[in-house]
This record gives structure tokens, C-alpha cells and sequence, in this order.
């Protein structure tokens, strides 16, 4: 098994459209770190000058004016129709502050949880492509069959297969997150705001990488599945592009409480360690009015854990099966 699985490392290695794949990820990679060197610039000296002016006439208004607003908008809180906030809420004028105008700076902490989440769905999707287009060549090949006559025990060139996808997307994973937590740090140490970067912030920050990393691969061997499963690597992508497109995208924003059990806040779970969404709320108020609200659950990390483990492994069982029974020629 260790030898096989090796000789289909080296074999995916030497695919052409696996090195464009891994190339074109580590691409990705450098314009999200383009966006956040843009993102993260101050403003020019024109347009600050700009913002203080706009501050000043603000300011200007607000020693002049608040006491008079706020005397108007107590005045008028009981005429406010409901729901309505509390009137302290509702007319309290804050003075304001020239540091709360203008661009605000970029931070690291509140930023790269976001750029991982992002990353995860390109790692995700680039191995799924790798694994589809690596099992699915040699279906469409035929070459299949040629390997079963070398070494015939289907079960360990099935498993040899999968985990040489899986193995082989980590080293690409892990060195695309490393690219981006370093290269994001350095921006934004230069343009925004560090401070507040702890110990336990990177040990999330890692710990979120190495879910990342685990997904990938396992997303490259499910990739490998669903060719085996449709023989062709145009069908796999087909089927993953149509579930995207009509259950996560039509189906998903229909039924806002089917969301649990759809696949992407599954991923999200796992990725961010639990993640929220949000399902309307309607009701019939006391005048007859019929009112909605956004109403915000939380989804666990163990409920996607669960829900992405028991998928994979059915699917990778339903490849075996098929695999081990059906005629390759």
C-alpha cells in the first residue's frame, strides 16, 4: 500500500494540470495579498485634509445644535411607531471624534479570520478539481483497466489513489496558508493596526490553518470519488457546480431553515470552530401589522464536524463499492 501510494504521488506530481491547479491557487493567494495591501492604504493628504474639514463642520454643528436635537427627539419618541429602541438609545447625539472619520485602519485580527475563511474555499475547490482530474483521466482514458492488470487487488489501488490526492494537497495547503498569514501580517503591520495579535490569537489563527488543511485533502479524495463514481471529470465538476448553483444558492435561500443541513455552513463550522446564520421571524403585532425579524443562530463546530465526516465517509464507501464491483473496461 505504501508503495502504490507513492508511485501515485509521483504520478500526480507529473500531471501538467495539477502544476497549473497548484500554480494558479499560489496566484490567487498573492492577489488576495495585492487586495490587502490596497485595502489597507491610508489616505492621501488631500483627502485627509478633506475629512478634517467635514469633521470640524460636524463638530461645529453638534456644540451648537445637540441640545436642541436632542429636546426634538424626546419630544417626538412617543409619536415613533414600534418596535422602537429605548429613548436613550434613540436620541443620544455622542460629540464627535476625528479619529471616528476618514478610513479606519486595517486590522489584523479582525481581518485574517476572514482571508482563511476565503483561502479554505479556494483550497477546498482547487483539490476537488486535482482529485476529480487525476481519477477521472484514467477513466476516461481507459488506462484504468492497464493498472488493475499490474496490480489487480482493486481495494488497494483505490485507497492508494485517494490517499496520494489527499497527502498530496498538504503540502500545497500548508504552504498557501503560511504565504498568506506572513504576507498579511507584514501589510498590515506597516498600513494598520497588530496590537492585540496574542499567543491564543495565532494559536486560532493556526488551529483554523490545520482544519483548512485537513479539509483540503479530504476535499481532493472526495473529488477523486465522484469522477470514479461518473467516470468522467466533467461530470464530478458538473455535479458539484449544479449543487452550488440550485440547493446551496435557489434551495438554500428559499428555506433559510434548511441551512444546517446544507453543506457550506457545514464547512464553515468546521473551518471557523462554529458559525452563525440568520432565519426570518414573522409575526402579527397587536395592530394588525405583520412584521419580520432576522433572528441569528449558531451552528457548532461538532454539528459540522458530524456532518462533514459521516458525508465524507459514505461517499468514500460508496466509491469502494462501486469500485470493487464494477467492470472497468
Amino acid at each position: 500500500m505504501i508503495r502504490l501510494t507513492g508511485v501515485e504521488l509521483r504520478r500526480l506530481v507529473a500531471r501538467r494540470l495539477v502544476m497549473l491547479g497548484v500554480v494558479a491557487v499560489l496566484g490567487v493567494t498573492v492577489l488576495m495579498l495585492a487586495a490587502t495591501w490596497w485595502n489597507s492604504r491610508p489616505l492621501s493628504a488631500a483627502e485627509q485634509q478633506n475629512v478634517k474639514v467635514q469633521f470640524e463642520q460636524a463638530h461645529a454643528d453638534w456644540v451648537k445644535n445637540h441640545d436642541k436635537y436632542d429636546k426634538e427627539c424626546r419630544a417626538s419618541y412617543a409619536d415613533t411607531p414600534d418596535p422602537k429602541p429605548s429613548i436613550e438609545e434613540m436620541c443620544t447625539y455622542t460629540e464627535p471624534r476625528l479619529e471616528d472619520w476618514g478610513k479606519p485602519q486595517t486590522v489584523f485580527t479582525d481581518l485574517m479570520p476572514s482571508l482563511l475563511q476565503g483561502s479554505s474555499y479556494l483550497l477546498a475547490f482547487a483539490a476537488f478539481l486535482i482529485g476529480a482530474s487525476f481519477i477521472g483521466a484514467e477513466f476516461s482514458s481507459g488506462s484504468i483497466g492497464n493498472w488493475l492488470t499490474f496490480e489487480p487487488r482493486r481495494m488497494r489501488v483505490y485507497g492508494s489513489k485517494l490517499v496520494a490526492v489527499a497527502v498530496g494537497m498538504v503540502p500545497v495547503a500548508v504552504v498557501t496558508l503560511a504565504l498568506l498569514l506572513a504576507g498579511t501580517y507584514l501589510i498590515v503591520s506597516q498600513m494598520g493596526v497588530t496590537t492585540g495579535t496574542t499567543g491564543k490569537v495565532w494559536g486560532n489563527l493556526l488551529e483554523t490553518s490545520g482544519r483548512t488543511v485537513v479539509l483540503a485533502g479530504v476535499a481532493g479524495a472526495l473529488g477523486g470519488v465522484l469522477a470514479l463514481l461518473l467516470r468522467h471529470t466533467a461530470a464530478a465538476i458538473g455535479v458539484i457546480m449544479g449543487y452550488a448553483v440550485l440547493v446551496e444558492g435557489i434551495f438554500g435561500s428559499v428555506l433559510a431553515s434548511a441551512q444546517p443541513w446544507l453543506a457550506r455552513l457545514n464547512f464553515d463550522a468546521w473551518v471557523l470552530h462554529g458559525t452563525t446564520y440568520y432565519v426570518q421571524k414573522c409575526k402579527t403585532m397587536g395592530d394588525g401589522s405583520y412584521t419580520c425579524e432576522s433572528v441569528e443562530k449558531t451552528l457548532s463546530f461538532e454539528h459540522g464536524a458530524w456532518y462533514l465526516g459521516i458525508g465524507a465517509v459514505v461517499l468514500i464507501a460508496l466509491g469502494a463499492l462501486v469500485f470493487n464491483r464494477r467492470d472497468v473496461t
